[in-house]
């Protein structure tokens, strides 16, 4: 028995019933969504979507990268993406720690990530914050699109909106 056969057994029922081979890859409703890689979170339903109806983004945080700002590039100018929503969330590991804390952790186990820089979040509403001016001013994208963001509550279900 593998670490994984418990995955490649469930995707073998998935695809007994599999239904979806007639999307085409495009963001059907033009969407992309840069949300955090909690498991808590389920970016299609929470926001009334269905799969094939937008680009879903996600990094410890909900963090605008440099690669996330390559992604949306690619899904703005190939995918269909005509607005972008930031979707980062309550009780986040990703505000719990700050990098150097991370540094030491990883250090503890013979790691070195100096090299690498994690984008801990000590303030929600203030990345926020930053993540959408980032987008909004960056030159690769369109200057009128359409951005917006809003904190997802883990604990109700409930996105609110950012005044930013």
């Amino acid at each position: 028995m593998n670490a994984f056969d418990d995955l490649y057994s469930a995707n073998a029922k998935f695809a007994e019933s599999f239904g979806g081979s007639d999307l085409t890859g495009r963001a059907a409703r033009g969407l992309a969504v840069v949300t955090c890689m909690d498991s808590r979170i389920d970016p299609l339903g929470l926001l009334g979507l269905q799969p094939g109806d937008a680009k879903i983004l996600r990094n410890a945080g909900a963090r605008v990268t440099d690669d996330v700002l390559r992604t949306l590039v690619l899904a703005v100018y190939v995918l269909g993406v005509n607005r972008v929503l930031i979707m980062p969330h309550t009780d986040c590991g990703m505000a719990k720690v700050t990098d150097a804390e991370v540094h030491a952790l990883t250090r503890d186990h013979g790691v070195d990530t100096r090299s690498l820089e994690f984008h801990t979040v000590p303030d929600q509403s203030e990345a926020l914050k930053h993540d959408l001016t980032r987008i909004r001013t960056t030159p690769f994208l369109p200057r009128d699109m359409p951005v917006s963001g809003g904190i997802y509550d883990v604990h109700t279900g409930r996105l609110t909106p950012s005044p930013h």
